[in-house]
């Protein structure tokens, strides 16, 4: 008897079907040679600390720093739970062979080998990986089941992962309670939740000190177009009024036309955390009701597996995308364009290189049935984004126009769609044309200008004032965590930051809905701001190591390496104990009142 264990009931009733197991009993489905049964996610947790002592029950700065030999799991107390366990473990005893079909992910696998160790599971174990739940997919990994030696090295980050949350978040959250919290409040401090906190507090402060400062640009509208002075801004109006005035009653002369022609491509396929970031700029949602959304569409079998952290795709998905395409009924009109041409390969999508476990989300060409509105939209984006792929690139033109009145320079620029190539495919979804465009911005057209022609004008010395950062949203928090606090517009820079970003793209949704029920931060409109206990909170942890993003982010790359095989995993665990050790000694030696009214 095989046994395979999924992570949710809908996906094993999806792995039931394919492999013939039918037969409902309490628990699993059976058939064919098969058991398919289920977790509901985690079953089992990390052991407390009263689980290993009766000495750490009780908060007490000077049992601290809790650092167990050896860390165990448990079962976590739902009767619900319970009861599955119970099924899971008496189907194990008579299993010839397992085969782990949890979520193809760090998580995934954490989750599973974590009920099978609690399980006492002795049998040989295959792992299931797949990128979506189709019957073809399925049918494929089957085909292909993996070693679960294979993925030994994601087992242990994901493990060492859980433990550093576990020694940081443990430890610190009670030596900082017991030393400032002045017994009012739990201050909850997190390994990844408090440099993020820490992001959002900074901004604000940044906001709230921002001191103005005023300037002056001289401008000039020659042929309803505003051109500006190259001579660039002005610190006192004195000196912007001399230069109006030896303009004032001088023609403009055009002293040069460039036209640069160019090409734009198509914006990146999504991954996890450009498309969070899309959905709440587009629609407001949140990086939480995005994830649940995308997990979703994966569990109806219409797109692939959305935990992913790149934009690529790897070349053995290239002759199945026409497959795929003509799924996408509903978009025949985008798709005629495609008909009798061969499907263009470009490296900006197709590298396998830059495709570890999974690669980017798409659709798998499965119709849409019964989607909910939010379905709806963010099916869309992703269908848009994979369409445009295959389109020729956009031509355009940047227009530069320099003009002259009297001895001052002044400059204008627009740019001019040629050739639309892929922005047809945006052409009825504006706003949907790439992270890196700014909502409502438009492109300038220029009317037609010589070289040496001349005219009068209307100039203008305008005041204008420096503007203070903008709050974070959703959307540029997740850019924020993905780049360890380094906002950055380039998508090439920004995947080489990746690597220290803080939190995993499946997490950072979880860690913003934390700060959320943790009152640290509210939310205006679209704009994220922290709460006075937020903000006290971080005023209070004078250590770098647990707030900032930096040095986050560089345990964080660790994790990776781990995964990677790279670094070892104990020696990683050995470094946070370490500084576990230094901040509680730290703390508890601390003599400044740091106590705030929390």
């Amino acid at each position: 008897m095989i046994v395979c264990i999924a992570e949710k009931p809908s996906v094993a009733r999806d792995i039931a079907q394919v492999l013939g197991a039918t037969a409902k009993k309490d628990g699993y489905m059976e058939g064919n040679g098969y058991r398919v049964t289920w977790t509901f996610g985690h079953l089992c947790t990390l052991k407390e600390p009263h689980d290993y002592t009766p000495q750490w029950k009780g908060w007490d700065i000077y049992k601290l720093p809790m650092i167990p030999p050896r860390f165990g799991i448990k079962l976590i107390e739902n009767q619900t739970y319970k009861k599955q366990f119970g099924i899971i473990e008496s189907i194990f005893r008579d299993a010839e062979m397992i085969v782990n079909c949890g979520d193809a992910g760090q998580e995934g696998e954490l989750i599973q080998r974590w009920v099978m160790q609690k399980a006492g599971a002795k049998c040989p174990v295959k792992r299931l990986w797949i990128s979506s739940l189709t019957e073809e997919a399925i049918r494929e990994g089957f085909r292909n089941l993996k070693d679960e030696a294979d993925y030994q090295s994601l087992y242990e980050a994901g493990l060492a992962r859980a433990i550093g949350d576990w020694l940081l978040g443990m430890n610190a959250t009670r030596l900082y309670t017991l030393k400032y919290g002045m017994n009012r409040q739990v201050l909850s401090i997190g390994r990844v939740q408090t440099p993020t906190l820490a992001l959002i507090v900074n901004r604000h402060l940044e906001i709230q000190n921002f001191v103005p400062q005023t300037y002056w640009e001289l401008k000039t509208i020659y042929r309803e177009t505003a051109f500006a002075a190259t001579k660039g801004k002005f610190t006192t109006k004195e000196e912007g009024e001399q230069f109006l005035q030896s303009i004032v009653g001088n023609d403009f002369t055009v002293t040069d036309v460039t036209h640069k022609k160019g090409t734009e491509y198509a914006p990146r396929l999504f991954d996890l955390t450009s498309l969070q970031v899309e959905c709440n700029r587009k629609f407001g949602y949140s990086a939480e009701d995005t994830l649940q959304t995308i997990q979703s569409l994966y569990e109806k079998k219409i797109t692939t597996y959305p935990r992913v952290d790149t934009t690529y795709l790897s070349d053995d998905i290239y002759p199945k995308c026409g497959g795929i395409l003509n799924g996408l009924t509903e978009y025949a009109h985008l798709l005629q364009p495609l008909r009798g041409k061969k499907l263009s390969k470009s490296k900006k999508v197709f590298d396998s290189s830059k495709v570890t476990d999974h690669h980017a989300i798409i659709p798998t060409g499965v119709q849409q049935q019964n989607l909910s509105d939010m379905e709806r939209r963010v099916f869309d984006l992703v269908a848009r984004r994979f369409i445009a792929v295959f389109y020729p690139d956009s031509k355009v033109s940047t227009t530069t126009i320099l003009g002259k009145v009297a001895d001052v320079e002044f400059k204008t620029s627009g740019k001019q769609i040629l050739e639309q190539g892929w922005r047809a495919v945006f052409a009825t979804d504006k706003g949907n044309q790439g992270d890196d465009e700014k909502e409502g911005e438009q492109e300038k057209t220029l009317p037609a200008f010589e070289k040496g022609e001349s005219g009068p004008h209307k100039p203008e010395l305008a005041e204008k004032h420096t503007q203070p950062p903008k709050p974070y949203t959703e959307a540029t928090l997740l850019r924020a965590m993905e780049t360890a606090g380094k906002l950055v517009e380039d998508e090439e820079l920004r995947d080489a930051l990746k690597e220290n970003g803080i939190g995993r793209p499946s997490t950072r949704a979880a860690i913003i809905g934390t700060l959320f029920k943790r009152e640290y931060i509210r939310k205006e409109k679209k704009n994220l701001h922290p709460t006075q206990t937020g903000i006290e909170l971080i005023s209070l942890i004078k250590e770098e190591l647990l707030k900032s993003a930096q040095l986050t982010g560089i345990w964080e790359k660790k994790l990776r390496e781990i995964e990677k095989k790279n670094y070892p995993a104990a020696q990683f665990l050995q470094e946070l104990k370490d500084m576990v050790t230094e901040i509680v000694t730290t703390v508890r030696r601390d003599t400044e009142n740091r106590r705030r009214q929390l």
